[in-house]
């Protein structure tokens, strides 16, 4: 590839690919000696991309953070996920992202070729999101928990429970999970010695503590299925439940494990779970009882049985010896 500036760019694709290149391989992708490869490297550096080299026979270049944001390649396809997804941000659940998403759209727009536009146009006029007055969540709680997901690095943070009481957790991060415009993190508890939940908003001031980690074998085919309630790593059999919940449909839909119309509003203060659940008894429990609100089991023995074993254990953990 003897064009230098459109070597360039191909050689900025591959480095914007989250992962390590040799020198070697790449300079067989672009057809040119690792000398080349060298000297286009300090190129990209004088541009001010940050290009880091590691030595020895794993070593090879990486994109890391710099100290200022340098221009990205991204593919038609990419241009669009990018376009349809600011659009649906700027009402999102988000704190504070809504604004920015209007800037970042004006001028990824400005500069779409005329068919990539029309396709962002159509894809945007057939959907729409309603407007968000829940609660919203920090962006930079957000970007701090995936990156410790991401990085697989043990966490510390301030949580907020549905009763308004502070803790402090400290947790193996493994999943985000958006549910019905909340954020949930699901992670193993080390404090507890177990796996929990969180919703994100209730999350302050997460500090990964730079320990690394390996993850534990999760009880769900992945993290989303877990926070569904479809964990796998029991053999209970299928249950039925009716509970009514003193709490409006909006506030609890979503976080029983819950699909499309196992719940109803009686009314905009109350509602009622009805399904077959082949989820285990004592998740539901400790979900219905996560909820924060009074409700009322009106059939099914076996998450009758798993409250009244919690309830025994608050009891005995409160009497005085």
């Amino acid at each position: 590839m003897n064009d230098t500036p459109a070597r360039l760019l191909r050689l900025l694709s591959l480095l914007q690919t989250p992962r390590e290149f040799s020198g070697s391989e790449l300079a067989e992708r672009l057809g040119v000696t690792d000398r080349t490869v060298r000297r286009d490297i300090d190129r990209l550096r004088e541009l001010g991309y940050p290009v880091e080299a590691t030595m020895g026979a794993t070593g090879g270049y990486r994109l890391v953070a710099g100290a200022a944001m340098p221009p990205l390649l991204v593919d038609d396809e990419e241009a669009v996920a990018i376009a349809v997804g600011l659009r649906a941000a700027a009402g999102s659940a988000v704190a504070g992202v809504e604004e920015a998403s209007v800037r970042a759209l004006a001028k990824l727009e400005q500069i779409l070729p005329a068919t990539l536009r029309r396709r962002v146009r159509v894809l945007g006029s057939a959907t729409a999101a309603p407007a968000y007055d829940g609660p919203t969540v920090d962006p930079e709680v957000l970007s701090t928990l995936a990156a410790a997901v991401t990085t697989r690095e043990r966490t510390r943070f301030g949580y907020r429970g549905e009763s308004g009481a502070q803790t402090r957790r400290h947790v193996e991060p493994v999943g985000l999970v958006p549910v019905r415009r909340r954020w949930y993190l699901l992670g193993h508890d080390l404090d507890r010695g177990d796996w929990r939940v969180f919703r994100v908003d209730r999350i302050e001031r997460p500090q990964a503590t730079g320990a690394r980690f390996t993850p534990r074998p999760l009880p769900a085919a992945s993290p989303a299925d877990y926070v569904a309630g479809r964990r796998t790593d029991w053999d209970a059999p299928v249950y039925r439940v009716s509970v009514t919940i003193s709490a409006p449909l909006a506030r609890v839909a979503g976080r029983l494990g819950d699909d499309k119309g196992d719940l109803t509003a009686l009314d905009d203060h109350t509602c009622r779970l009805t399904s077959t659940r082949d989820d285990s008894p004592a998740w539901l429990a400790h979900r219905l009882l996560d909820l924060g609100v009074p409700f009322h089991v009106h059939e099914s023995p076996e998450l009758t049985e798993q409250l009244h074993n919690i309830a025994s254990r608050i009891t005995s953990a409160l009497t005085t010896q």
